[in-house]
Formats: C-alpha cells, sequence, structure tokens
C-alpha cells in the first residue's frame, strides 16, 4: 500500500497549496467506514498507485490527483449524489488551502466526471473515469473480488433485483464502443476488461 501521508502532502505541493492536514484524517477515515467493501481504502490505493504510473498523461497532474482524492470521499450505497457531495468536499478542501477559484472549479468537473463515467471531451477527465474503472480490466481474480465487493456494499438489495440491475450495469460498459478513452489505459486494460464483464454477466 502506498503512504498516503507521504502522497497526500506530494500532491497539494503540485498545486503550490498547504496540505490541509486536517482532510487527510477526514477523507481517509471516509473510505474506512465499515459500510465500505469496494469504496475502501484499497480502492484509493488502487487508484492513487496507477495514477504514479500514468502521471505523464495528464495536463494537470496536481488537479488529477486531488481529484482521484476526494471522488469517493463520501459514498452511501443507493445515494445519488455521492459525487456531488465529495466534490463539495473537495471544493471546501482546497477554498481552505487557499486554491484560485479556477483550480476549484476544474477539480470539481473532475470528481463529477465520475458520475456516469461517459465519455468526455477534456483529456484529464478521461484519465480520472479511466484510473477509477481500472478495476474492470484487472486480472481475474481481483475483478471476483470487486464484484464480490460490490455486492456486500449493496447487502441490503435482494439477489435478484441486484443480479438484474448489475448485469444491466455491466452491460452498458460492454456494448460501448471504447470503455477507456486514454489510448495508453485502452491499451492496457480494454481487453481484459471485456473478458471480465463477459464472464460477470454469463456471456
Amino acid at each position: 500500500m502506498i503512504d498516503f501521508r507521504k502522497h497526500w502532502t506530494e500532491d497539494w505541493a503540485r498545486l503550490n497549496l498547504p496540505g490541509a492536514e486536517v482532510w487527510l484524517g477526514r477523507v481517509l477515515a471516509s473510505h474506512a467506514a465499515p459500510s465500505r467493501h469496494y469504496h475502501t481504502l484499497q480502492h484509493l490505493d488502487e487508484c492513487l498507485a496507477l495514477f504514479d504510473q500514468v502521471a505523464h498523461l495528464a495536463g494537470l497532474p496536481g488537479e488529477v490527483a486531488i481529484a482521484l482524492w476526494f471522488h469517493d470521499a463520501v459514498y452511501v450505497p443507493l445515494a445519488t449524489d455521492n459525487e456531488a457531495r465529495s466534490a463539495a468536499w473537495a471544493s471546501e478542501a482546497l477554498r481552505t488551502a487557499g486554491a484560485p477559484p479556477a483550480v476549484i472549479e476544474r477539480i470539481q468537473a473532475l470528481v463529477m466526471a465520475t458520475a456516469h463515467h461517459d465519455a468526455v471531451a477534456d483529456a484529464d477527465a478521461r484519465l480520472v473515469i479511466d484510473i477509477d474503472l481500472a478495476i474492470l480490466g484487472a486480472e481475474p481474480a481481483r475483478f471476483a473480488q470487486y464484484e464480490q465487493q460490490v455486492r456486500a456494499e449493496y447487502a441490503a438489495v435482494p439477489a435478484l433485483p441486484y443480479r438484474r440491475k448489475r448485469n444491466e450495469i455491466l452491460s452498458r460498459f460492454l456494448a460501448r464502443p471504447v470503455i477507456y478513452g486514454t489510448p495508453e489505459m485502452h491499451g492496457r486494460f480494454e481487453a481484459q476488461a471485456r473478458m471480465n464483464l463477459r464472464h460477470a454477466i454469463g456471456q
């Protein structure tokens, strides 16, 4: 697992801002909440570790990094405003640190891009989405674990409606012309993601 505190400090330094230490504790505590099973410190670690490998693809890497820190800061299963509330957390933290309004607005937009994972024109938003969706292209054992973790987060939903809705979501990803909008991420994850998705929905 990455050194979260070191990464946090370095990511804020990319924006020439102080590290806003109080927010590090809040973000880590939120990801460690017992109601979470996939949107956890493991997912945050995987996102940041992958970002370290592809940071050269980012136009504004500091903004991409902070967006990744906050994109699941708030996560409540069945809620429809998780991304908006997470973006609000990011905005508050950035204002506290003295970030310019334009930076705050761009990072909010990056967080909101993960709401539907749709194709977007902005290259940094595509990178954030691709990092968030990298789990779809994980090795089969990790993908199977991910599916179990998502099911645990939705344990309150009965099995049949859950399976129906889950298949709809995964089928929408599979139906896309491309899942990953960044060429490097497409080359790395696309083929495995399609294999994982077909297996998960029984195709």
